[in-house]
């Protein structure tokens, strides 16, 4: 048996990308939902912007997490 290490290697470098990526992503998400939080209770006008970037964030993370699930099925 032989092993293609440079595919082995390429998924694995891919892998690890899209997996800081989406966690990064999933991270500004968070801070997003408690920036929106604290400018509740200060009473800013910011409000709907970081829950509206808190969303997208999530948005595209399920948009990822949907993707990846395409290409294993498919």
């Amino acid at each position: 048996m032989k092993i293609d290490w440079v595919a082995l290697g390429t998924v694995f470098g891919v892998s690890l990308v899209v997996t800081v990526a989406l966690v990064g992503l999933f991270t500004l998400g968070i801070v997003g939902l408690s920036k929106q939080a604290a400018a509740t209770a200060q009473g800013g006008g910011a409000v709907s912007l970081a829950r509206t970037g808190a969303y997208a964030c999530f948005a595209l993370c399920v948009g990822a997490v949907a993707y990846g699930i395409f290409l294993i099925v498919a």
